[in-house]
């Protein structure tokens, strides 16, 4: 039986991660025509928001996906600095920028929904504040990383601001319940029924997996491209240099 852990060669996953990518794009460019159509086409109007509501086929997939992204680049980074998993580091390092990517849009999708909703572009609300330190934090750990360029003692620095920026993300996912906040809870939740129409609910899901397609596509690129920097010297990436001259 395969083994998922043999995949930690920096080998083994460029040649597993080559042969997803077709299939990722492909996925989210079907995922996202699909969601953004049944969105912004099907879905009814919202009885209390308008049309406005429709911001949240993007804006909520990106926050979701904003903090996921950063508990994953953590889990990695610390398992690069716990178990000398080089693999591992390298895969944190891809995930930040898409992390930082997602959080950015999260926040500029939520002024864009806040102005015609609340009647102001920002607010120095719980949700907000916490998800513009999380922008920080992932801008942070792609400088420090950067900025060090022994990587041997830059990835155990960068796990170190991981990890330490992780106790942000259930602050930014509760916040809503500890503090009266402006922002509106939870839509969907697995205890409860959406308070949504079904049209809706399927547009953001449709919307939802698009984006994870495009996360997966884009840190496995980004990774291969730093695999092949990082082993540079070794006999197989000798051997995609020559296949490929």
């Amino acid at each position: 039986m395969t083994r998922f852990y043999t995949f930690a060669a920096p080998v083994r996953f460029y040649a597993l991660t080559g042969a997803l990518l077709p299939w990722l794009w492909l996925a989210a460019a079907l995922l996202g025509a699909a969601g953004l159509y049944m969105g912004f086409f099907v879905a009814p109007t919202d009885a209390t928001q308008g049309e406005a509501y429709r911001i949240i086929f993007i804006h909520v997939p990106a926050a979701w996906l904003s903090m996921l992204l950063y508990l994953a680049m953590a889990f990695w980074a610390a398992i690069g600095w716990a178990f000398k998993a080089r693999m591992a580091s390298m895969l944190a390092r891809a995930i930040a920028p898409t992390g930082a990517l997602f959080t950015l849009l999260a926040l500029v999708t939520g002024a864009l929904w806040g102005q015609p909703t609340w009647g102001t572009w920002w607010v120095w609300d719980a949700r907000l504040t916490s998800e513009l330190i999380l922008l920080f934090l992932f801008l942070g750990y792609i400088a420090l990383v950067n900025a060090i360029e022994d990587p041997q003692r830059a990835d155990p620095a960068g796990a170190l601001l991981a990890l330490v920026g992780a106790v942000n993300v259930p602050i930014i996912y509760f916040s809503v319940r500890w503090w009266n906040t402006l922002h509106q809870g939870a839509t969907i939740s697995l205890t409860a029924a959406p308070k949504m129409a079904e049209t809706m609910l399927q547009a953001m899901l449709l919307t939802t997996l698009a984006c994870w397609a495009y996360a997966f596509a884009v840190v496995f690129m980004r990774a291969r491209a730093i695999v092949l920097e990082r082993e540079r010297d070794a006999g197989w990436v000798a051997a995609l240099r020559g296949s490929a001259s």
